[in-house]
């Protein structure tokens, strides 16, 4: 029947995949001999069993957990039930991935009206057996009853403040049966079965429980924004419970072997004393510094900095530690690989090395290249004088600007609809609120610690966040909060700066972020390991100096077209498409060349002798003028008021062009190499501009390395044609001039017949680059603006594609035509030089392919060069790693 059911100490870390990450760092910690109280884990594939014999759970898994239990029970001297010594475990989830909050936990589990009276006798504390009572019953109601933990939450105020108090620790015994009894009344009235007082039955609707959310609404919606696959299911870890909460010598806590923020080398985290560990992640209580537990408890603490020392040394690797006091005796609940920000998981990586734990490969492999991104975002500008509102703890670095909402349903659809920056604040947040903090720019919560969910989530995407800011009194009703006498309402804007807790009234200038000196060392790694070569797409001088910057080893993509959008040139090019006669058309051209001649002059300069590839003029005319409706409202305005004007003969010529120019599927029209083949004299005009500005730069002594792109190529006659007008506007130039140019002309493969006739089409290119955003719609028929707004987010959603083609390569249709094209071109050119200049050069999975199948580099914009110079380092670093497991097969 197979193996469901694993002891602690039957498992290691290298069963993650079937223990889940919980279980297997539980197994582990047993095994190298930590505190850790016992117990057992039912395997992830029981989960998927469970769910193929629809939600069932077998007689033969059953056998096992009982089997499982009744060893716990010989282990600890306590059995489930027994109320002379009862046994009270925990039940908590534990996926392959870490989800923090995604799944549903449950303590105290084992606890009915005999087993309480029980574990007040023993622990001669009354007030902490009831307590821990109440907080099962709450618990047990909300994740396995599914009453809205709201109604518990209501009431226990109520009684707080019926009898005077601001606190749990100052409820008595007497106060926490009354407690009891109101929640069974809860219960009672909300749900369609009784608390249920069997431990067993207790046990197993739990498992049913955590097994049915991992396709919880939040689950699949984290899933989703993670990648993890829907495949996996999760592990349901059962163990003895120890409690924090048994007077001021015990207590819980949360901690970092590191600083997730900044990665310093410090112990980070929090604890409350006499609480469970529900009370530190929930946000209930503002919880204290982890350092301060040196002052109260020493030896504990003391104790808990060598475990964690030994920890970090036997993963290699910064923990993120659950633990708990209990009479002053230290227990380990959980490790796993602790969530960090960009800056801490670079910081961490580098001086792991430096301490010798891993080497500089594995450190390269350490840092996730999506998570670069933070690092390039902007932060207040140190020069305004900051007029702080309030002040919370700084649980999530960067800063943001937006408007006020305090529910995450609107914040989704206000940032979705309505396209506002939204900062969502929350007196805390829970699961259910993740959609609202995807849509937020940043989090505010006003109660909760550094280890919060807000804190947790925020962190894991790279979003601003502030926790436990206790100076805001939030009123839902009315949607406001309030700091002192100062009222924000929903709508109005505010700052927050993440990195210090600080919440300001207001829109505050930003700048641009500075790169650390490890982030430097990292990526000279990087630099040292890829083989792929990086280049930026930039379209002026700014953003060509921002991409060397950024350490780009040239441009694979400057869109001429883009040069054409200012405002003193559209009135020019609109001049030359409205040309009636060829001459016009030229006189329009020529005011434009050297427009065009400034631009490539800046851009090679700031290039510095780096290659720099130019695309000649790809989109359709019509985008150039007025829209055609809007155009058709003024005439028709005109022809009412002003029926005689020459305003009017203008807009009406203006109408007809557009209306000439006008296309069905603009996408597949007369745009790309296609306007040069029937207007050559804007090609011409373009390439003259190029080979004017090689000259000039050339004078200067600077070294220039131009690559001229012809667009849109779908058979050989096309760029034959076009190679041979840039061919001549060479020689005229250098007639001109006097000077002789080195240079290279390709083209951008982006239709599917070019990829099928490379070959052919390589017998007159000197380069190949694969424009894979044009491909991709080409490939699938997909108009982008049209799918992303009307169905592609549905396809992904119901798995009819596993990810947003646009966004990641889809290797195995798009990706074939790229191999394919690579193939044949080589085939006819061997040392034909190759990359890719889509969105997709800046995406990890799209460049892992891009380097297997041999491509010389890829193309992306200037602030994601750092992840494509990283994720070209982990490309080759794989490859090679998977090239020798493969050697030793053999």
């Amino acid at each position: 029947m197979g193996k469901f059911v694993y002891m602690f100490d039957e498992g290691n870390s290298q069963k993650k995949v079937l223990l889940g990450g919980k279980g297997a760092n539980l197994a582990e910690m047993t095994r190298i001999g930590l505190p850790v109280p016992y117990g057992f884990t039912i395997t992830t594939e029981t989960c998927n069993k469970y769910y193929d014999a629809g939600k069932s759970i077998s007689t033969e898994m059953e056998f096992q957990v009982l089997e499982a239990l009744n060893t716990l029970e010989e282990k600890t001297g306590k059995r489930l039930g027994d109320p002379s010594n009862p046994l009270l475990v925990s039940v908590r989830s534990g996926a392959v991935h870490s989800m923090p909050g995604m799944m549903d936990t449950i303590l105290n589990l084992g606890m009915n009206d005999g087993t309480v009276e029980g574990m007040a006798k023993l622990t001669n504390n009354p007030r902490f057996a009831y307590d821990s009572y109440r907080r099962f019953i709450q618990m047990f109601s909300n994740v396995v009853l599914k009453i809205d933990g709201f109604y518990f939450e209501q009431f226990l105020e109520e009684v707080r403040e019926e009898k005077g108090y601001s606190s749990d620790p100052e409820m008595s015994e007497e106060d926490w049966k009354e407690v009891i009894k109101g929640y069974k009344e809860i219960v009672a009235k909300h749900s369609t079965k009784t608390f249920p007082e069997d431990p067993k039955e207790q046990l197993f609707l739990s498992i049913r429980a955590v097994f049915d959310s991992w396709n919880n609404q939040r689950a699949i919606v984290y899933r989703r924004l993670q990648n993890i696959p829907d495949h996996l299911g999760t592990a349901v870890n059962i163990q003895s419970m120890v409690f924090g909460n048994m007077g001021n010598n015990s207590g819980t806590g949360v901690a970092f072997t590191r600083n997730p923020s900044t990665g310093e080398a410090e112990l980070y985290g929090e604890y409350l004393i006499n609480a469970q560990g529900e009370d530190v992640v929930a946000g209930i209580r503002t919880p204290q510094p982890i350092a301060s537990l040196h002052e109260e408890m020493p030896e504990v603490y003391q104790q808990f900095a060598r475990t964690c020392h030994l920890l970090e040394k036997h993963y290699q690797d910064m923990q993120d530690i659950e633990f708990t006091v209990e009479r002053g005796e230290l227990f380990i609940l959980q490790t796993r690989t602790g969530k960090r920000t960009a800056q801490a998981a670079i910081r961490i990586a580098v001086e792991l090395v430096k301490e010798q734990i891993i080497n500089e490969q594995e450190a390269i492999l350490r840092v996730d290249p999506d998570q670069l991104n933070q690092l390039l975002h902007r932060r207040i500008d140190d020069t305004y004088q900051r007029k702080q509102l309030a002040k919370g703890l700084p649980a999530s670095p960067g800063a943001a600007t937006g408007e006020v909402v305090f529910d995450a349903d609107e914040a989704e659809r206000l940032a979705k609809d309505e396209k506002k920056k939204i900062i969502l604040v929350r007196s805390e947040t829970t699961p259910d609120d993740i959609h609202g903090i995807v849509a937020a720019e940043a989090t505010v919560t006003s109660r909760g610690g550094m280890t919060s969910h807000a804190a947790v989530v925020a962190r894991g995407m790279g979003k601003p966040c502030i926790c436990g800011c206790e100076s805001l009194k939030i009123d839902l009703k009315s949607k406001q909060f309030k700091v002192g006498e100062t009222i924000v309402k929903q709508g109005d804007i505010i700052t927050i700066d993440g990195s210090t807790g600080e919440i300001m009234i207001g829109e505050i200038p930003m700048i641009e972020p500075q790169l650390s000196d490890e982030f430097q060392l990292l990526l000279s790694w990087a630099d040292e390991e890829r083989k792929l070569g990086v280049r930026a797409n930039a379209d002026n001088p700014v953003d060509a100096k921002k991409a060397l910057e950024f350490g780009a080893g040239g441009i694979g993509l400057c869109r001429t077209e883009h040069m054409f959008m200012d405002s003193k040139r559209i009135p020019i090019v609109q001049e030359m498409i409205l040309a009636e006669t060829h001459q016009e058309r030229e006189n329009a051209l020529a005011k434009l060349l050297p427009m065009q001649q400034e631009d490539f002059e800046g851009i090679f300069e700031a290039m510095q002798g780096n290659p720099v590839t130019i695309r000649l003029l790809d989109p359709p005319l019509h985008e150039f003028l007025p829209d055609k409706e809007e155009l058709l409202v003024e005439v028709t305005k005109l022809q009412i008021t002003n029926s005689n004007s020459k305003e009017l003969k203008d807009k009406e010529q203006l109408l007809r062009k557009v209306r000439q120019l006008d296309e069905f599927n603009p996408m597949l029209g007369h745009r790309g190499c296609r306007l040069g083949m029937i207007f050559p004299e804007i090609y011409m005009m373009q390439a003259k501009a190029i080979f004017y500005a090689i000259a000039n730069v050339m004078e200067k002594g600077m070294v220039v390395k131009p690559e001229i792109m012809i667009p849109l190529v779908g058979h050989v006659n096309e760029l034959k044609e076009m190679r041979q007008l840039v061919i001549n506007a060479k020689l005229q130039v250098e007639e001109e001039t006097g000077q002789e140019f080195d240079y290279l002309i390709g083209t951008m493969i982006e239709v599917p017949r070019a990829a099928l006739t490379a070959d052919q089409i390589a017998g007159e290119a000197d380069f190949f680059s694969f424009g894979t955003n044009d491909l991709t719609q080409t490939t699938f028929g997909f108009s982008r603006d049209d799918a992303e707004g009307k169905f592609l987010q549905a396809y992904i959603e119901n798995k009819v594609l596993p990810e947003n083609p646009f966004a990641s390569l889809d290797q195995e249709g798009v990706g074939k035509l790229v191999e394919t094209g690579l193939n044949l071109g080589r085939g006819i050119k061997p040392g034909l030089k190759t990359g890719i200049c889509g969105e997709h050069g800046g995406e990890k999975k799209s460049i892992q392919f891009c380097h297997d199948i041999g491509l010389d580099y890829v193309s992306c914009s200037p602030y994601r060069v750092p992840l494509a110079r990283l994720a070209a380092a982990q490309a080759n670093i794989k490859h090679e790693q998977k090239q020798y497991k493969l050697q030793i097969q053999i």
